[in-house]
């Protein structure tokens, strides 16, 4: 008679992997945190923190955003704001958030990669455009909100059919996004620069019109000579410069940029294929 077997002990399951804590803001934005509960008076929330705080920002700049001024702005104490959202700084990750509103469901359309991506970079500089603020954020890594990574994910998946890696194609979007918010944030500056010109000389009693500001070329023609500067000195004294007044045409030099770095792009699928 054989001695009995052993009993052989049951598989043990597989540990869930345990979810790695999250940074304040990104926790509340995937859902990580719970939000903040409802106060004895109803109406605030985080996303009525949010878009108030989005309002002033469109508004005054994002200087003008800070947790008391928001919470003017909603008729609350600044005190009940902190039940909803932890900080100024997770304010402002949830802004960018909100900025991004809709990127879900965002269709690229057009025929082949480049017009895709030329669309999506519209809306991205669109976007900038509305929110100049954005410009301002600071960025110490790339947003990881959701709404921006929806974003992201349409821009690579414009790459689709062309052979790209996704690293490669993560670059690109990177690439065209510094561009694009570099573009955004110069038109910004100069924005505010005629903005308080036009202040300045109203309240010295002037009028000055946009037009009377001297553009880059016309102070070109005033500081070079042609011995010293010569390739700036062409280009001061072309023409089309010397006959156009007033600022240039900014979303034309933006487009320009643009399609050079689609130039580019296209080098590299074709090289990939």
């Amino acid at each position: 008679m054989s001695a009995e077997q052993p009993e052989q002990p049951e598989p043990a399951e597989p540990a869930e992997p345990v979810a790695r804590p999250l940074p304040p803001g990104l926790d509340l934005l995937w859902g990580r945190r719970e939000r903040g509960k409802r106060g004895p008076r109803p109406g605030l929330s985080a996303d009525a923190i949010v878009d108030a705080a989005v309002r002033v920002a469109d508004a005054e700049g994002l200087e003008a955003v800070s947790m008391a001024r928001v919470a003017s702005e909603l008729g609350f104490t600044t005190m009940s704001l902190y039940r909803h959202v932890a900080s100024k700084d997770e304010l402002l990750q949830l802004m960018w958030n909100a900025s991004a509103l809709g990127a879900e469901q965002l269709v690229l359309e057009g025929d082949g990669w480049r017009a895709k991506l030329l669309m999506w970079s519209t809306i991205q500089r669109d976007m900038l455009d509305r929110h100049p603020w954005l410009t301002q954020m600071p960025m110490a890594a790339p947003p990881l909100a959701p709404n921006s990574l929806h974003f992201v994910e349409r821009g690579m998946a414009a790459f689709d059919g062309t052979g790209l890696p996704d690293g490669d194609r993560i670059r690109i979007i990177g690439l065209i996004s510094s561009y694009t918010l570099s573009e955004a944030r110069m038109a910004y500056d100069a924005a505010r620069a005629m903005k308080q010109a036009l202040t300045t000389g109203t309240e010295a009693g002037q009028s000055p019109a946009p037009a009377d500001l001297p553009s880059f070329e016309s102070l070109l023609r005033e500081l070079i000579d042609e011995r010293t500067y010569p390739h700036l000195y062409r280009l001061a004294g072309a023409p089309e410069n010397v006959e156009t007044s007033g600022p240039a045409d900014e979303r034309a030099e933006f487009q320009f940029g643009l399609d050079r770095i689609l130039d580019g792009v296209e080098v590299l699928i074709d090289r990939t294929r």
